[in-house]
């Protein structure tokens, strides 16, 4: 029994859990930096998707599609279904999400993120432009190759095939070596080796292209004073004809039905009569 004088002390029942602590409790379930690390994520793969998908609007805007349209790297891209632009722009978004993933990582205290980060802050973005000038210069290479190829294929010579593969190689080498020193790769050697191989074009073609060399300088001589026209006829080593085209290496006359063509370095030096 209680003592006289005591009142009873009644329990008193407890208040029911307020509403809306659900989302407290879930909140209070990870630490507050995890939070803003997964808020960072989501954040990359936004600025991700909306970079990516802007980088292949300015390059379809650029006119890109169409100045690389029939190059080797954009016919294997349209092989596997996508295009160079394509790739550029999955690239955009790949470097994003991956500098995401890292920042996410490193807010989030994650073991020996913070080591990592230091590290490969400063190499994502060189390998990042490395892969990116890569590509430019293979792009740029096989239309370059192409141009030439183009540019030449009214020049009858047999060593004129090589041309354009060197010059696309030569692109090729100079997009490496650029990518190369972007990553901090020693390229002293790659330089020297350049040299020696510009030397080697040079001297060598002097000799294999000599007498392509004769009529280019010879026809640009010609096109500058222009001694004859289109129309006019002339005789050269006993030929009459009508000169139907002039160019940089040679130049076409059409007698009897039949086209004579005349290396331009024949005309300078043999000299060519214009009939009147």
């Amino acid at each position: 029994m209680a003592a006289a004088g005591t009142p009873l002390q009644t329990a008193v029942p407890s208040e029911p859990a307020p509403e809306g602590t659900f989302l407290g409790g879930l909140y209070d379930l990870l630490p507050r930096d995890v939070w803003f690390a997964l808020a960072v994520l989501v954040a990359g793969v936004v600025v991700a998707i909306v970079l990516g998908t802007l980088t292949r609007r300015v390059l379809d805007g650029l006119g890109v599609p169409e100045a690389i349209e029939g190059t080797a790297f954009e016919r294997t891209a349209r092989n596997f279904e996508t295009s160079t632009v394509e790739l550029l722009g999955w690239l955009v978004r790949y470097f994003v999400v991956g500098v995401a993933i890292l920042a996410a990582l490193s807010i989030a205290n994650v073991n020996y993120a913070d080591r990592f980060w230091s590290q490969v802050v400063g190499f994502l973005p060189m390998l990042f432009f490395a892969v990116i000038i890569l590509i430019v210069g293979v792009v740029v290479g096989d239309k370059v190759g192409l141009l030439v190829a183009e540019r030449l294929r009214g020049v009858k010579l047999p060593q004129v095939g090589i041309i354009p593969s060197a010059a696309k190689f030569t692109v090729f080498y100079l997009a490496a070596l650029i990518a190369l020193s972007q990553l901090g790769v020693a390229t002293l050697a790659l330089v020297v080796l350049l040299a020696a191989y510009l030397f080697a074009v040079v001297f060598l073609g002097g000799i294999a292209f000599g007498d392509m060399l004769k009529s280019g300088a010879a026809g640009t001589y010609l096109l500058l004073t222009q001694p004859y026209a289109i129309g006019d006829e002339v005789r050269l080593a006993e030929t009459d004809g009508i000169v139907q085209e002039v160019d940089l290496f040679v130049t076409r006359v059409e007698s009897d039905g039949e086209e004579y063509i005349i290396p331009n370095q024949k005309v300078f030096e043999e000299g060519l009569v214009r009939l009147r």
